[in-house]
Protein backbone atom coordinates (compact mmCIF):
# COMPACT_ATOMS: atom_id res chain seq x y z
CA UNK A 1 0.00 0.00 0.00
CA UNK A 2 1.51 3.35 -0.97
CA UNK A 3 2.20 5.94 1.72
CA UNK A 4 2.36 9.71 1.40
CA UNK A 5 5.47 11.55 2.54
CA UNK A 6 4.68 14.31 5.08
CA UNK A 7 7.93 16.25 4.66
CA UNK A 8 7.36 19.91 3.74
CA UNK A 9 7.74 20.44 -0.01
CA UNK A 10 7.64 16.73 -0.91
CA UNK A 11 4.19 15.16 -0.49
CA UNK A 12 4.98 12.27 -2.86
CA UNK A 13 3.60 8.78 -2.52
CA UNK A 14 6.02 5.90 -1.88
CA UNK A 15 5.82 2.16 -1.32
CA UNK A 16 9.29 1.79 0.22
CA UNK A 17 11.38 4.48 1.93
CA UNK A 18 14.36 3.60 -0.28
CA UNK A 19 12.39 3.69 -3.56
CA UNK A 20 13.22 7.32 -4.35
CA UNK A 21 14.86 10.39 -2.86
CA UNK A 22 12.86 12.86 -0.81
CA UNK A 23 13.56 16.54 -1.55
CA UNK A 24 12.06 18.72 1.17
CA UNK A 25 12.40 21.64 3.64
CA UNK A 26 13.64 20.38 7.03
CA UNK A 27 13.09 23.74 8.74
CA UNK A 28 9.85 25.50 9.78
CA UNK A 29 8.31 28.35 7.73
CA UNK A 30 9.20 31.95 8.61
CA UNK A 31 6.89 34.94 8.11
CA UNK A 32 8.45 38.26 9.10
CA UNK A 33 7.48 41.83 8.14
CA UNK A 34 5.76 40.74 4.94
CA UNK A 35 8.56 38.42 3.80
CA UNK A 36 8.10 34.67 3.62
CA UNK A 37 10.57 31.79 3.51
CA UNK A 38 11.92 28.69 5.24
CA UNK A 39 14.38 28.70 8.13
CA UNK A 40 16.49 26.02 6.42
CA UNK A 41 17.33 28.05 3.29
CA UNK A 42 17.86 31.66 2.16
CA UNK A 43 15.16 32.67 -0.37
CA UNK A 44 12.69 35.28 0.90
CA UNK A 45 9.65 36.28 -1.17
CA UNK A 46 6.66 38.60 -0.87
CA UNK A 47 3.59 36.53 -1.70
CA UNK A 48 2.24 33.26 -0.37
CA UNK A 49 2.10 31.78 -3.88
CA UNK A 50 5.82 32.47 -4.39
CA UNK A 51 6.52 31.04 -0.93
CA UNK A 52 4.82 27.77 -1.86
CA UNK A 53 7.00 27.59 -5.00
CA UNK A 54 10.36 27.95 -3.20
CA UNK A 55 12.29 24.81 -4.24
CA UNK A 56 13.13 22.35 -1.42
CA UNK A 57 16.74 22.53 -0.20
CA UNK A 58 17.49 19.12 1.36
CA UNK A 59 17.61 15.57 0.01
CA UNK A 60 16.86 12.62 2.28
CA UNK A 61 14.40 9.77 2.82
CA UNK A 62 10.61 9.86 2.77
CA UNK A 63 8.78 9.72 6.07
CA UNK A 64 5.29 9.31 7.48
CA UNK A 65 6.30 11.24 10.60
CA UNK A 66 6.61 15.01 10.40
CA UNK A 67 9.96 15.79 12.06
CA UNK A 68 9.99 19.48 11.18
CA UNK A 69 11.11 21.38 14.30
CA UNK A 70 8.53 23.70 15.79
CA UNK A 71 9.19 27.46 15.46
CA UNK A 72 11.14 28.88 18.36
CA UNK A 73 8.85 30.42 20.99
CA UNK A 74 9.10 34.14 21.45
CA UNK A 75 10.99 35.05 24.64
CA UNK A 76 8.76 36.30 27.41
CA UNK A 77 9.84 38.68 30.08
CA UNK A 78 8.19 38.90 33.45
CA UNK A 79 8.80 42.44 34.53
CA UNK A 80 6.64 43.98 37.20
CA UNK A 81 6.43 47.73 37.00
CA UNK A 82 5.91 49.70 40.18
CA UNK A 83 2.32 50.72 40.65
CA UNK A 84 1.51 54.36 40.98
CA UNK A 85 -1.48 55.74 42.82
CA UNK A 86 -4.20 56.83 40.44
CA UNK A 87 -4.74 60.58 40.39
CA UNK A 88 -8.05 61.77 41.73
CA UNK A 89 -10.30 62.75 38.83
CA UNK A 90 -13.56 64.68 38.94
CA UNK A 91 -16.64 62.58 38.33
CA UNK A 92 -17.89 62.71 34.77
CA UNK A 93 -21.40 63.75 33.97
CA UNK A 94 -23.78 61.05 32.81
CA UNK A 95 -23.66 60.68 29.02
CA UNK A 96 -26.55 61.98 26.98
CA UNK A 97 -28.79 59.35 25.35
CA UNK A 98 -27.65 58.50 21.82
CA UNK A 99 -29.99 58.91 18.90
CA UNK A 100 -30.64 55.82 16.77
CA UNK A 101 -28.36 55.70 13.74
CA UNK A 102 -28.99 54.23 10.33
CA UNK A 103 -26.08 52.66 8.47
CA UNK A 104 -25.46 54.14 5.05
CA UNK A 105 -23.13 53.36 2.20
CA UNK A 106 -21.11 56.52 2.85
CA UNK A 107 -20.55 55.70 6.54
CA UNK A 108 -19.41 52.11 6.06
CA UNK A 109 -15.75 51.33 5.51
CA UNK A 110 -14.86 50.57 1.89
CA UNK A 111 -14.12 46.93 1.29
CA UNK A 112 -11.09 46.15 -0.84
CA UNK A 113 -12.02 44.02 -3.86
CA UNK A 114 -11.06 40.37 -3.87
CA UNK A 115 -7.97 39.62 -5.98
CA UNK A 116 -8.68 38.15 -9.42
CA UNK A 117 -8.52 34.39 -9.70
CA UNK A 118 -6.31 32.56 -12.14
CA UNK A 119 -8.08 32.35 -15.46
CA UNK A 120 -8.86 29.11 -17.26
CA UNK A 121 -6.16 27.39 -19.26
CA UNK A 122 -5.49 28.52 -22.81
CA UNK A 123 -6.28 25.42 -24.95
CA UNK A 124 -3.37 26.25 -27.28
CA UNK A 125 -0.77 26.01 -24.48
CA UNK A 126 0.76 22.61 -23.63
CA UNK A 127 0.45 21.35 -20.06
CA UNK A 128 3.65 19.78 -18.70
CA UNK A 129 3.27 16.47 -16.89
CA UNK A 130 3.26 16.95 -13.13
CA UNK A 131 2.08 20.59 -13.34
CA UNK A 132 0.15 21.71 -10.25
CA UNK A 133 -3.11 23.64 -10.39
CA UNK A 134 -2.40 27.37 -10.05
CA UNK A 135 -5.47 28.10 -7.93
CA UNK A 136 -4.77 28.50 -4.22
CA UNK A 137 -5.49 25.51 -2.01
CA UNK A 138 -6.15 23.04 -4.84
CA UNK A 139 -2.75 21.35 -5.38
CA UNK A 140 -4.11 18.89 -7.96
CA UNK A 141 -1.39 17.55 -10.29
CA UNK A 142 -1.71 16.96 -14.04
CA UNK A 143 -1.14 13.30 -14.89
CA UNK A 144 -1.15 13.53 -18.68
CA UNK A 145 -4.87 13.76 -19.46
CA UNK A 146 -7.91 15.74 -18.39
CA UNK A 147 -11.32 14.55 -17.28
CA UNK A 148 -14.63 16.01 -18.44
CA UNK A 149 -16.03 15.92 -14.90
CA UNK A 150 -13.01 17.33 -13.01
CA UNK A 151 -13.71 19.98 -10.37
CA UNK A 152 -11.28 22.48 -8.85
CA UNK A 153 -11.98 23.14 -5.16
CA UNK A 154 -9.91 26.16 -4.17
CA UNK A 155 -9.63 29.48 -2.30
CA UNK A 156 -10.30 32.55 -4.48
CA UNK A 157 -8.96 34.87 -1.74
CA UNK A 158 -5.52 35.56 -0.29
CA UNK A 159 -3.71 33.88 2.60
CA UNK A 160 -4.27 35.82 5.84
CA UNK A 161 -1.87 35.65 8.82
CA UNK A 162 -2.81 37.91 11.74
CA UNK A 163 -1.66 37.76 15.37
CA UNK A 164 -0.92 34.04 15.20
CA UNK A 165 -4.12 32.97 13.46
CA UNK A 166 -4.02 31.74 9.87
CA UNK A 167 -6.71 31.46 7.24
CA UNK A 168 -8.02 32.78 3.92
CA UNK A 169 -9.77 36.08 3.21
CA UNK A 170 -12.52 34.27 1.28
CA UNK A 171 -13.78 32.10 4.16
CA UNK A 172 -14.10 32.27 7.95
CA UNK A 173 -12.10 29.34 9.28
CA UNK A 174 -8.96 30.30 11.26
CA UNK A 175 -6.30 27.98 12.70
CA UNK A 176 -3.10 28.40 14.69
CA UNK A 177 -0.67 25.94 13.10
CA UNK A 178 0.76 26.25 9.59
CA UNK A 179 0.14 22.55 8.88
CA UNK A 180 -3.53 22.99 9.75
CA UNK A 181 -3.70 26.07 7.52
CA UNK A 182 -2.53 24.00 4.54
CA UNK A 183 -5.37 21.55 5.21
CA UNK A 184 -8.19 24.14 5.17
CA UNK A 185 -10.61 22.93 2.50
CA UNK A 186 -11.30 25.17 -0.50
CA UNK A 187 -14.48 27.22 -0.34
CA UNK A 188 -15.25 27.59 -4.07
CA UNK A 189 -15.62 25.04 -6.85
CA UNK A 190 -14.95 25.59 -10.55
CA UNK A 191 -15.09 23.11 -13.41
CA UNK A 192 -11.60 22.32 -14.75
CA UNK A 193 -8.28 22.99 -13.05
CA UNK A 194 -5.94 25.81 -14.08
CA UNK A 195 -2.47 24.42 -14.83
CA UNK A 196 -0.94 27.02 -17.18
CA UNK A 197 -3.42 29.93 -17.33
CA UNK A 198 -3.84 32.38 -20.19
CA UNK A 199 -1.15 33.26 -22.71
CA UNK A 200 0.33 36.64 -21.79
CA UNK A 201 1.14 38.96 -24.67
CA UNK A 202 2.41 42.48 -25.12
CA UNK A 203 4.73 42.63 -22.09
CA UNK A 204 7.61 45.09 -22.44
CA UNK A 205 10.91 43.54 -21.39
CA UNK A 206 13.16 46.12 -19.68
CA UNK A 207 16.92 45.72 -20.07
CA UNK A 208 18.04 48.37 -17.57
CA UNK A 209 16.53 50.09 -14.54
CA UNK A 210 18.03 53.14 -12.80
CA UNK A 211 19.47 52.57 -9.34
CA UNK A 212 21.54 54.37 -6.70
CA UNK A 213 22.79 53.71 -3.19
CA UNK A 214 24.40 55.14 -0.09
CA UNK A 215 25.99 53.36 2.84
CA UNK A 216 26.83 53.37 6.52
CA UNK A 217 29.65 51.38 8.14
CA UNK A 218 27.33 48.34 8.48
CA UNK A 219 24.68 48.65 5.75
CA UNK A 220 24.11 49.58 2.11
CA UNK A 221 20.79 51.25 1.30
CA UNK A 222 20.06 50.77 -2.41
CA UNK A 223 17.09 51.95 -4.48
CA UNK A 224 15.87 50.34 -7.71
CA UNK A 225 13.55 52.75 -9.54
CA UNK A 226 10.64 50.91 -11.13
CA UNK A 227 7.04 52.13 -10.84
CA UNK A 228 3.90 50.07 -10.22
CA UNK A 229 5.65 46.82 -9.23
CA UNK A 230 3.03 44.09 -8.82
CA UNK A 231 3.78 42.40 -5.48
CA UNK A 232 1.64 39.38 -6.33
CA UNK A 233 3.47 38.65 -9.60
CA UNK A 234 7.04 39.67 -8.66
CA UNK A 235 9.82 37.75 -6.92
CA UNK A 236 12.90 39.09 -5.12
CA UNK A 237 15.30 36.49 -3.76
CA UNK A 238 18.60 36.76 -1.88
CA UNK A 239 19.92 33.65 -3.61
CA UNK A 240 23.35 33.82 -1.97
CA UNK A 241 25.61 36.30 -0.15
CA UNK A 242 26.59 38.18 -3.33
CA UNK A 243 23.56 37.84 -5.61
CA UNK A 244 19.98 39.12 -5.72
CA UNK A 245 17.59 37.46 -8.17
CA UNK A 246 14.99 39.89 -9.56
CA UNK A 247 11.86 38.87 -11.45
CA UNK A 248 9.74 42.03 -11.43
CA UNK A 249 6.44 42.63 -13.18
CA UNK A 250 4.45 45.86 -13.16
CA UNK A 251 0.73 46.57 -13.42
CA UNK A 252 1.36 48.46 -16.70
CA UNK A 253 2.75 45.28 -18.36
CA UNK A 254 6.49 45.77 -17.97
CA UNK A 255 8.97 43.11 -16.90
CA UNK A 256 12.49 43.27 -15.49
CA UNK A 257 14.24 39.95 -14.92
CA UNK A 258 17.90 40.16 -13.94
CA UNK A 259 20.56 38.79 -11.64
CA UNK A 260 22.07 41.59 -9.53
CA UNK A 261 25.71 40.81 -8.63
CA UNK A 262 26.71 42.73 -5.49
CA UNK A 263 30.10 44.32 -4.91
CA UNK A 264 30.66 42.45 -1.60
CA UNK A 265 29.00 39.84 0.59
CA UNK A 266 25.89 40.55 2.67
CA UNK A 267 24.12 38.84 5.55
CA UNK A 268 21.09 37.42 3.74
CA UNK A 269 19.20 36.66 6.96
CA UNK A 270 19.32 40.28 8.14
CA UNK A 271 18.99 42.03 4.76
CA UNK A 272 15.51 43.23 3.77
CA UNK A 273 13.63 45.06 1.03
CA UNK A 274 10.47 47.17 0.65
CA UNK A 275 8.32 47.49 -2.48
CA UNK A 276 7.08 51.09 -2.82
CA UNK A 277 5.04 52.94 -5.41
CA UNK A 278 8.00 54.22 -7.43
CA UNK A 279 10.91 52.06 -6.32
CA UNK A 280 12.19 49.03 -4.40
CA UNK A 281 14.41 49.91 -1.44
CA UNK A 282 16.97 47.38 -0.16
CA UNK A 283 18.66 47.47 3.22
CA UNK A 284 21.70 45.23 2.72
CA UNK A 285 23.62 44.30 5.86
CA UNK A 286 27.34 44.04 5.14
CA UNK A 287 28.96 40.73 6.02
CA UNK A 288 32.41 42.23 6.71
CA UNK A 289 32.03 46.01 6.97
CA UNK A 290 33.79 46.66 3.64
CA UNK A 291 33.29 50.07 2.03
CA UNK A 292 31.46 49.72 -1.29
CA UNK A 293 32.72 52.01 -4.12
CA UNK A 294 29.93 50.65 -6.38
CA UNK A 295 26.75 48.66 -5.86
CA UNK A 296 27.28 46.03 -8.55
CA UNK A 297 30.41 43.95 -8.96
CA UNK A 298 30.23 44.37 -12.75
CA UNK A 299 30.31 48.17 -12.57
CA UNK A 300 33.45 50.14 -13.44
CA UNK A 301 35.01 51.74 -10.38
CA UNK A 302 35.72 55.46 -10.81
CA UNK A 303 37.91 55.92 -7.74
CA UNK A 304 35.32 58.23 -6.18
CA UNK A 305 35.10 58.00 -2.39
CA UNK A 306 31.55 57.19 -1.31
CA UNK A 307 30.53 59.03 1.86
CA UNK A 308 29.57 56.71 4.72
CA UNK A 309 26.89 58.05 7.01
CA UNK A 310 25.85 61.66 7.37
CA UNK A 311 28.39 64.34 6.51
CA UNK A 312 29.35 66.81 9.23
CA UNK A 313 28.67 70.52 9.04
CA UNK A 314 31.33 72.79 7.60
CA UNK A 315 31.97 75.91 9.72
Amino acid sequence: MPHKCVHKGCGKEFADIDDSECVYHPGPPIFHEGQKGWKCCKPRVLTFDEFMNIPPCTTGKHSEVDDTPAPEPKPTTDTTLPTRPKPTEPALAAPLPRLPQTASASSSKPQSPAPPEDESDDPTLPIPSGATCKRRGCNESYEGQRSDDENCVHHPGQALFHEGSKGWTCCKRRVLEFDEFLKIEGCKTKPKHCYVGKKKEGIEELDTVRHDFYQTPSTVIASLYLKKVDKEESTITFSDATTIQLDLKTSDRKSYKKELPLYASIDTDKSTFKVMGTKIEFTLVKADGTSWPVLRSDQRQTGEIIQMGRAGRVQ
